[in-house]
């Protein structure tokens, strides 16, 4: 095991070494000459002279792509263009909030989507199942947009069941209270598309061979359902969760932007409107990194799950 997870660290190393150039390729290339931003409008060319020397742009490629490495090696980014903090600082104390909504909706929507999977794989052709199908289809059409607003309007606002927007300084002040319902609003956004998509898994699974004999077997189908074919259909669930979850984190923006939580998305979209390279450059990294890790993690919860799973 320990061999195993060398080896796939290893095998990254290419992997961020050529996103670590992309990123670099596209924000000195692409992304305009900072100095210009920094300075403003009524700026001279000495002014701007200047800001490229602070910022070491005024050097070759190779000086400023070692520079940026280091960066990455130290997780130190230097300071917000924007807001004067350091790039850690803004990272650390935007992932609290993003957390706090995330990991509870990651984990509801994951329960309720594999348990409504197993209920509608169980009565597979009924009008129950062509039912919550359409229901589903219907669901994925609504845009998120939709969602917020009209249960920001009717439980915020008109029943008052709900803050409209806000953040406060205590955990469970913020888990319980004001990201109840952003938390409410993911559900109801992701709920269809996974319990379509765990469907599929779950009658994939339905169909083989060993599901038959347990059957001939005397079997229940209950336990047939949420012991053998869960245990197998299990792998494709945490393959769609895991990847899932270092975009959940940027995806996030527009429930963040709506109520005001201050995490990570919303940090995201703020650093675009400000240019605020640094602050970009640094979550594009991290988040390839996270997704990196994610891959090796669901690997190794493969094993986990099933034992006969070889790692190589």
């Amino acid at each position: 095991m320990t061999a195993y997870i060398l080896r796939r660290l290893w095998q990254m190393a290419p992997t961020m070494l050529g996103v670590i150039v992309l990123v670099f390729f596209l924000f000195n290339w692409v992304g305009g000459d900072p100095a210009y931003i920094l300075a403003g409008k009524m700026s001279n060319p000495q002014q701007i002279a200047n800001i490229r020397t602070q910022l070491g742009i005024d050097q070759p490629y190779t000086v400023q792509l070692w520079i940026f490495i280091k960066q990455i090696v130290t997780f130190d980014f230097g300071t917000s263009w924007s807001t004067g903090e350091t790039v850690a600082n803004v990272i650390m104390t935007r992932l609290g909030p993003s957390m706090t909504v995330l990991i509870p909706l990651t984990i509801l929507e994951t329960l309720i989507a594999v348990a409504l999977a197993l209920v509608v794989a169980f009565v597979r052709g009924s009008l129950t199942d062509r039912a919550v199908m359409v229901g589903c289809t219907v669901g994925m059409s609504i845009s998120i947009l939709v969602y917020i607003i009209l249960f920001q309007y009717w439980f915020a606002y008109k029943l008052s069941i709900f803050p409209v927007q806000g953040w406060g300084n205590s955990v469970w002040e913020n888990l319980f209270h004001y990201s109840a319902l952003p938390i409410l609003i993911g559900l109801a956004v992701s709920i269809a598309p996974s319990l379509r998509l765990y469907r599929t898994f779950v009658l994939d699974e339905v169909n083989q061979d060993y599901v038959r004999t347990a059957r001939a077997k005397g079997v229940s189908e209950r336990r047939i359902l949420w012991v053998h074919v869960l245990r197998n259909a299990a792998i494709p669930i945490i393959t769609n969760v895991m990847s899932n979850l270092p975009a959940l984190l940027i995806g996030a923006f527009l429930i963040e932007r709506f109520f005001s939580i201050p995490g990570i998305g919303r940090e995201v979209i703020l650093a675009v409107e400000r240019s605020d390279f640094p602050v970009i450059k640094a979550i594009t990294i991290y988040v390839a990194a996270a997704t990196m890790l994610f891959n090796l993690l669901t690997d190794l919860m493969y094993q986990a799950v099933d034992p006969r799973v070889q790692l190589k």
